[in-house]
């Protein structure tokens, strides 16, 4: 199997990249960058016609950039293999199913619980502050929504990945 990138510019155009065009580009783009002398355009000769480009913003890790080819704005997307053998398989990295609950990140003991089964709460609102390695975490809501269940009270050791609190499903 040929590995492939996925390219979407706008949302409107889609490319396929294979390995070894993805790093003849990846060493086009970052070759000045690690000789210290990262350059703000790049120049590129494609079909004889010139191009000027450059990278205006940059996230990394999400692999989205906004790149300006001469004086007009794109928004990039590049979908890696692994990204899209996720896809393939139907899964998601960020599955609405894990917004309905809040799962201990790592093992503790519960300091403190602020919300009850019925509480309205909002994208941000603290939940419950986690002792863990003597430094206090606290656990915010991931949504909007209403506390369906809440599986823990002050005191209580929780393990990694234990379910701590349950919001009501969103229609």
């Amino acid at each position: 199997m040929k590995h492939q990138y996925s390219i979407s510019v706008d949302e409107n155009y889609q490319f396929e990249l294979g390995v070894d065009d993805a790093t003849k580009l990846n060493q086009l783009i970052f070759s000045e960058v690690e000789a210290g002398t990262k350059k703000e355009k790049i120049h590129i000769l494609h079909n004889q016609k010139s191009f000027s480009a450059a990278i205006v913003k940059e996230d990394f890790l999400n692999r989205v950039y906004t790149v300006k080819v001469n004086g007009n704005s794109y928004t990039v997307n590049i979908a890696t293999p692994l990204d899209r053998l996720i896809k393939e398989m139907g899964l998601s990295l960020g599955n609405a199913s894990v917004e309905d609950e809040v799962l201990a990140p790592m093992p503790g003991i519960i300091l403190e619980v602020t919300v009850a089964t019925g509480d309205e709460v909002k994208q941000g609102d603290y939940l419950c502050v986690l002792e863990a390695m003597k430094m206090e975490n606290a656990l915010t809501a991931p949504r909007d929504g209403v506390i369906k269940s809440v599986y823990i009270a002050k005191g209580d050791t929780v393990d990694k990945g234990k379910l701590l609190i349950e919001f009501q499903k969103n229609d």
